[in-house]
């Protein structure tokens, strides 16, 4: 009996590793030539370790049977960080913009078709038969547009699936798009407003034009605070420098005047800078300008408050400045008792060295989290260090 549960459990874990994707773990340029050899087009799930979406996919679809057999069968697979290694270079030849982007390519390395987001099993694979099929790859469509077809289904679906990689193209196909729609709908707008995320995008031109028929389907309010936002934007991406880290801060203050007050644009800028920094890891720099916007924090809401008082925590060390993260995190408390906010007094209480306090909010952060059914493991073991 014992022998036969070993070959029953034996089998049963042959069967849960015949299913799902296989992906290959070999170099870009060895993934062509194994299709290349092989006939086969290669599929390219082109993630990040951050993006909720990709890890849903490789959680949700990527193992199921169904779509392990199809692409298994017809493509050559490799999974690629597109922040890591050759994938940084994939991604500027690709142009991925949005994660999870699929890409199916030939031998060659050339593009056939591609598209993108979270979908279910079914749609998932007919992706795959798409690009299978000569008449439906990205290539075929793009030809049907320029021969002149108006069917707006066909202008929608091709929209979706160039309006991250090829914005230009995009606006040429949502222009004729909404030029044959009556009415918007919900959908609409929101493919619209994916691609229009600069004023220089020729998307952008679409959402000014057709501003009357948006604020049907979202308030005028709205339109108007997103209108805002993507000029802000596009102000940023000029005012920046990757290269040097630096800022044209007279630049973006006398452009961004001409459509709000110097103190709102003031602030804005000084938050950015702030971001940044953080992104940068220039903490020095976060510290000083979250302690200036930060003087007063009346309008902050508890997420924003609690939310520098966890950087804080994380990055800085000075304590006048962990002291003003406290009183941070006490407001954000008050404003909205949870269980983020209480870890986060809890750990700053024990880095400045107050420990009854730390165990007192670390017992109040586990008993929320309890209480929502939320994980409370690192709140714990700090409370056995106290």
């Amino acid at each position: 009996m014992k022998k036969l549960a070993i070959l029953s459990s034996l089998f049963i874990g042959a069967l849960a590793f015949a299913q799902g994707m296989k992906f290959e773990e070999s170099n870009f340029a060895t993934v062509l030539a194994k299709a290349k050899k092989e006939k086969k087009l290669v599929f390219i799930d082109a993630y990040t370790t951050w993006c909720g979406p990709c890890k849903l996919m490789a959680k949700n679809i990527f193992p199921l049977q169904a779509v392990g057999d199809y692409y298994n069968s017809h493509f050559v697979n490799a999974k690629i960080d597109m922040e890591k290694g050759e994938g940084i270079e994939l991604a500027k030849k690709y142009n991925v913009k949005a994660y999870p982007t699929y890409l199916f390519v030939d031998g060659d390395g050339e593009i056939v078709h591609r598209t993108l987001g979270y979908v279910e099993e079914k749609d998932f694979i007919q992706f795959a038969k798409d690009a299978g099929d000569p008449n439906k790859r990205l290539t075929a469509l793009k030809q049907k547009f320029e021969n002149g077809e108006k069917n707006p289904e066909f202008l929608k679906n091709l929209a979706g699936l160039t309006i991250y990689s090829d914005t230009e193209f995009a606006g040429k196909v949502l222009e004729r798009y909404f030029s044959v729609k009556t009415s918007l709908d919900q959908d609409d707008v929101q493919m619209l407003l994916s691609g229009a995320q600069t004023s220089d995008s020729p998307l952008y031109k679409i959402f000014q034009s057709k501003k009357a028929d948006i604020t049907k389907v979202i308030p005028a309010e709205q339109y108007d605070a997103i209108d805002k936002s993507i000029k802000v934007s596009t102000l940023f991406k000029k005012s920046y420098n990757k290269d040097t880290k630096t800022w044209n801060d007279n630049y973006f203050l006398t452009e961004a005047q001409k459509f709000m007050s110097k103190e709102e644009a003031e602030k804005i800028l000084k938050k950015t800078q702030a971001g940044r920094a953080l992104r940068d890891k220039d903490f020095a720099t976060y510290e000083k300008l979250t302690m200036e916007l930060y003087k007063d924090t009346s309008a902050a809401s508890s997420a924003e408050l609690n939310s520098i008082a966890w950087n804080f925590f994380e990055n800085v060390s000075n304590k006048p400045s962990l002291e003003k993260a406290l009183a941070w995190a006490q407001e954000s408390v008050k404003k909205d008792e949870n269980y983020a906010n209480t870890d986060t007094l809890a750990n700053l209480y024990n880095k400045v060295g107050d420990k009854k306090n730390a165990k007192l909010w670390a017992e109040k952060a586990i008993a929320l989290a309890k209480s929502k059914g939320e994980d409370s493991t690192d709140t714990e073991k700090l409370l056995k260090t106290l």
